[in-house]
């Protein structure tokens, strides 16, 4: 079993949404919860993928996958992926 495969649902959305950009309030209001939830969520996901912050947790979601990500019951949850670019380009990178 991979890593990615201990993520809940929830978690995937959230880890895509971090690699897409998002902020965590952006990612609150897209899911439909608070900031603090997300963090939670985010704290989860970096202890099962074994990684640091949200920038290794980006890097991790881009190097296993990157949109691939979505799950195929859920393919509306996560922005295009032109908007995910002009956020990048938006934040310098």
């Amino acid at each position: 079993m991979t890593p990615r495969e201990h993520l809940t649902a929830k978690e995937v959305q959230i880890a895509t949404l971090v690699w897409q950009g998002l902020t965590n309030r952006e990612i609150g209001k897209i899911v439909g919860t608070t900031e603090q939830v997300i963090k939670n969520h985010l704290r989860s996901a970096f202890d099962k993928l074994g990684v640091w912050s949200r920038l290794e947790l980006a890097m991790y979601v881009a190097s296993h996958g990157g949109k691939n990500w979505v799950p195929i019951s859920e393919p509306d949850m996560v922005p295009s992926e032109a908007a995910a670019t002009e956020r990048v380009s938006a934040l310098g990178g």
